[in-house]
């Protein structure tokens, strides 16, 4: 097993890759390592180069983790778990981490349910795929996770974790705007989901992140 993602940059310190844009698998990755406080290479990618770099990726995508002497990381849940455990994001307790995990699969399961309409061009047809989507797929998950939270703000509580880092990032998504025929008002619904989301946006650290990456 190769560490060596060749990116012609020689590497020292921890390495993130992925899509030079600050949304979904990767700025979740991202906001983890910086609250984190690890100082790392966060490489972006631009799409025209990324069918040359598809095939030296552990299973073929990104987000991917390097640790320098360590083989490369990928998926998502994979490497926030392992940032989460190390730092204190994620529980210590087995089964409250596998909750919080669960939670997380459910955020990887709704983005494949969106995907396929992403793919879709002509206007009419996505305009039709995308209010079922928001009517049905999208309504009942915000209703799912929202029995899931308790008293928050966060999943586990009072302290922020990786969990609550990655239904931000789809909660962001889904109440943007930006997605052609699903309302900003998709989770209005979901008042403890709101509130995750807002609470993670209003941490110092995330805020900071934030910040910086909008330059």
């Amino acid at each position: 097993q190769s560490s060596a993602i060749d990116l012609g940059i020689p590497m020292n310190k921890p390495r993130l890759t992925y899509f030079d844009f600050a949304g979904s698998r990767g700025e979740e990755c991202r906001i983890a390592l910086h609250l984190a406080g690890i100082d790392f290479d966060d490489v972006r990618v631009k799409s025209a180069d990324w069918p040359t770099l598809k095939e030296s990726m552990p299973f073929g995508a990104m987000p991917v983790l390097q640790m320098p002497g360590k083989p490369p990381l990928a998926h998502s849940n994979a490497i926030l778990v392992f940032i989460g455990r190390q730092h204190g994001l994620h529980p210590v307790d087995a089964f409250e981490a596998a909750r919080h995990e669960a939670v997380m699969c459910a955020v990887e399961e709704l983005r494949h349910t969106i995907t396929p309409t992403l793919r879709i061009s002509d206007p009419e047809q996505k305009r039709v795929a995308r209010e079922a989507l928001a009517a049905n797929e999208l309504a009942t998950w915000g209703s799912q996770v929202e029995r899931q939270l308790g008293d928050g703000p966060f999943v586990g509580g009072q302290s922020l974790q990786v969990s609550d880092i990655k239904l931000y990032m789809v909660v962001r998504w889904l109440t943007s705007g930006t997605l052609d025929h699903v309302p900003a008002t998709v989770l209005d619904h979901c008042p403890k989901l709101l509130r995750l989301y807002r609470a993670v946006g209003e941490h110092p650290g995330v805020k900071a992140w934030l910040a910086k990456s909008a330059h």
